[in-house]
């Protein structure tokens, strides 16, 4: 396998893939890669390190003058904050990467959007429609950057969301009360496609 330069990267993410904003993090392309070694992860967000690195000072000067809550809370904020920039998260080296592809678990920009607001705490549930009728459940805690797609479904498939809304043990797309405090009875854990954890690539110039 040839391996893309750092430029191809670059180019291939600008060309193919939408970006996907973040306030937080900064903006980023969701995509595959594949490693030099033969490795395939199939959720990877692209990233300039830039937003990050500002935050990650902006943290830092905030633990060490006093002002976060963190450290009035702990006495160890400073050390804290430090360990989650530099000890946590996941994340690979661009230069260990062969080639870049599309992601087959990243939704389109316009589907994400007509996912609307927490269903209960700390939990949205939703199903999407495709466009050969059938309909499917998902969830997330938090994270919609990637989800599992059920087999042989591509997110192009997708026809429409449903917001607050799950496959019972029937088969039934039903409704979820928003807020909810109890899982419905009819409720199928085994049905609902979950969001999936991904690996953050910081590439310079991106």
């Amino acid at each position: 396998m040839k391996q893309q330069s750092t430029e191809e990267i670059i180019k291939f993410l600008k060309d193919n893939i939408e970006p996907y904003p973040d306030s937080a993090y900064g903006q980023g392309y969701r995509a595959s890669a594949t490693l030099t070694d033969g490795t395939f992860i199939p959720c990877v967000m692209f990233r300039n390190p830039s937003t990050v690195v500002d935050l990650a000072i902006r943290r830092f000067k905030e633990e060490q003058s006093g002002k976060s809550i963190f450290s009035k809370s702990s006495g160890q904020g400073y050390t804290d904050i430090v360990k989650t920039f530099v000890a946590s998260g996941n994340c690979i080296n661009y230069y260990d990467i062969a080639q870049v592809e599309k992601s087959k678990n990243a939704f389109p920009l316009n589907i994400l959007r007509q996912i609307r607001g927490e269903t209960t705490m700390s939990w949205t549930g939703f199903v999407l429609k495709m466009k050969d009728s059938k309909c499917f459940g998902f969830g997330t805690g938090f994270r919609n950057a990637f989800f599992t797609m059920p087999d042989n479904y591509l997110p192009d498939d997708i026809a429409e969301v449903i917001n607050h809304s799950y496959i019972s043990k029937t088969g039934e797309v039903c409704s979820h009360k928003v807020p909810f405090f109890d899982w419905p009875t009819d409720y199928d854990n085994d049905a609902v496609n979950r969001e999936r954890p991904y690996f953050d690539c910081f590439i310079d110039n991106i």
